[in-house]
């Protein structure tokens, strides 16, 4: 399967489709947006309305002194028309801010549920540093884009409509035409410019992805960037991929003084030609003093806002840029889905039969070969083999991380595909190989195993984990900084940690997924007799490395290849003298020896 997301930007790109993915979260509040549709109408006709009113203050005045009189009625008409456009203006604010917002909120968490939702598959393939990029730029855009449509596009195009109807009504035809000449001029060469443009921004968000995500990985991964000296090597790629970055920046910045030169042309020739033909009309007596300062008020209006249209349509381009990532992310397939009739599985004893199970990750790489296992519950199923014989594949299936390709996976009689995926992984809990934790505390990591848990019950997980007494002995005990990926801890102390909220979780059905082999032996066997309290009475799977910690295990099942070869209890396997017995007896020699298994 192929995930589209860091791929190179997309050229063809489609805003309307962009837009109604918009639209719905901005309609979840209707009667602020109508209101403020209001608003944005009232405050523009009282804009349009004060030069009338300005228009007839300068003719009255413009008269004998004998005939000279304070023209109260205009003065009071403007003064109204201003304020009212004031106060218009700043309540269309208020009633929006709400409206922008809540719609943000309420697409970054879906974008953040969406993630969840999406199968193991699609996160082995992400880059953290890209993808949270390109979440922070998108809910940016969403903010910048409605702003500026709301509060500057629609009233723009509303004024310029306004304008040139009252200057096709009171004065010659032409006026108008220079008006919308220059408007219609203006908004198709920043059309043309900006969409050539495009391909620049594209290439910039695209680079700035990349550098992030190598620069972050490489912070992550900041040990093994030690280990082997490669600090010059990860510094040069991220100033490769920054020099890349600055050169779509440049051409970017050139191609943008280019726009602005060309709007400032259009702009100066129209105002130039109606300026030219308002005195035309006081030479000819067509037109009065108050009509030249009408039409100067007129284009001073428009000229600001129209000025700004150039930059606010580049911006709510670059936004509609940074916007298609995260919808896209919302678009993204969803592998692994809860059908519409799924149960809620809820049961304390859990019996799990694999029937013949076939996968593969890739239509090309099959992983798993007809496997039939049975887990009764209570009772432990451990898994051995090579690495590469597919036994954590049997833990992502078991967990519907994806699903299978043939056969299927029951828990107590139900196909697991027929159960809700909350439910299903409720009921699982795991103590994997490499404890990942959290960058918070210590108790935080634990109460994770059940966030409604109290204090007492996280205690009492911690003890039976057997870390309290390490963590009361910290100076900030329990609320004691982990780091990142918990690397303040040792192996043995995160290992202890992800027992406890294991059993703060408190799953009838266990998984230990190597738990213990990337400890030394004395850690690992004081850690496996804690795996082995918190395995009684569960139903248990074991994905073991070194056999001498299953030999107790009900059924082991020997895997080769992606197939069971063999399968009994310990005794069993020894006196069948297979491939389990030749597994034993390599270990064994090698734990007396000091060898690679020790």
């Amino acid at each position: 399967m192929k995930f589209s997301h860091r791929g190179p930007a997309p050229t063809n790109r489609n805003d309307l489709q962009t837009i109604r993915s918009l639209l719905p979260y901005v309609w979840q509040f209707k009667w602020r947006v109508m209101l403020a549709m209001a608003c944005l109408v009232g405050a523009k006709v009282a804009s349009v309305i004060a030069p009338l009113y300005l228009k007839d203050i300068v003719d009255q005045l413009d008269m004998p002194p004998t005939a000279l009189v304070v023209p109260i009625g205009a003065l009071l008409g403007y003064g109204l028309a201003r304020l009212s456009t004031s106060i218009f203006g700043e309540l269309r604010d208020a009633l929006f801010a709400r409206v922008t917002q809540g719609s943000v909120r309420t697409i970054a968490t879906r974008v953040f549920r969406h993630l969840f939702a999406l199968s193991l598959r699609f996160h082995l393939h992400r880059q953290t540093g890209g993808l949270s990029r390109d979440i922070e730029r998108g809910t940016k855009g969403i903010g910048f884009l409605l702003n500026f449509t709301v509060f500057n596009i629609l009233p723009t195009l509303l004024e310029i409509t306004m304008v040139a109807a009252i200057l096709f009504w009171r004065y010659d035809f032409l006026f108008a035409v220079v008006t919308l000449s220059t408007i219609a001029t203006y908004i198709a060469f920043t059309l043309i410019v900006t969409e050539k443009r495009m391909v620049y921004r594209r290439s910039m968000n695209d680079l700035d992805s990349k550098a992030n995500s190598k620069a972050i990985d490489a912070l992550i991964n900041y040990e093994t960037v030690k280990y082997f000296g490669n600090e010059k090597y990860e510094i040069d790629r991220y100033d490769t991929n920054l020099g890349k970055w600055v050169d779509s920046a440049v051409k970017n910045q050139v191609s943008l003084n280019f726009l602005n030169m060309g709007q400032g042309v259009i702009i100066t020739v129209g105002i130039t030609l109606l300026l030219w033909l308002s005195a035309q009309g006081v030479v000819n007596q067509t037109m009065t003093v108050g009509d030249v300062v009408l039409v100067s008020a007129y284009l001073t209006q428009l000229y600001a806002p129209l000025n700004f249209l150039g930059f606010v349509y580049r911006e709510i381009k670059h936004a509609l840029a940074d916007m298609e990532r995260m919808f896209g992310l919302i678009s993204e397939n969803r592998e692994v889905q809860d059908r519409p009739d799924a149960k809620v599985l809820d049961t304390r004893a859990a019996d799990v039969r694999f029937e013949s199970v076939s996968f593969s990750y890739e239509p090309n790489r099959q992983i798993l070969f007809n496997v039939d296992l049975a887990i009764p519950a209570g009772k432990t199923l451990a898994v051995v083999g090579a690495s590469g014989a597919g036994k954590s594949t049997l833990s992502r299936l078991l967990f519907r991380f994806y699903d299978v390709t043939q056969g299927a996976i029951r828990i107590n009689g139900t196909d697991i595909r027929d159960l809700t995926q909350d439910s299903l992984r409720h009921h699982i809990g795991i103590v994997p190989q490499d404890t990942v934790l959290f960058n918070d505390s210590i108790l935080h990591n634990i109460a994770y195993g059940d966030p409604n848990a109290s204090f007492d019950d996280i205690v009492q997980a911690a003890k039976a984990a057997r870390i309290h007494d390490f963590v009361s002995r910290l100076p900030d005990g329990y609320d004691t900084q982990v780091g990142e990926r918990g690397l303040k801890l040792s192996g043995g102390e995160k290992q202890r940690v992800a027992i406890a909220r294991t059993l703060l979780k408190n799953p009838p059905i266990l998984i230990l997924d190597e738990a213990t082999s990337a400890l030394d032996t004395r850690t690992e066997r004081q850690i496996q007799e804690e795996l082995n309290l918190i395995a009684r009475n569960r139903t248990t799977l074991i994905i073991a490395h070194r056999l001498s910690t299953i030999a107790d295990a009900d059924i082991i099942a020997v895997m080769d290849h992606g197939k069971v070869v063999e399968q009994g209890t310990h005794r069993e396997l020894l006196l069948l003298n297979g491939r389990y017995a030749q597994m034993w007896q390599m270990q064994q020699v090698a734990e007396e020896t000091g060898g690679p298994f020790s």
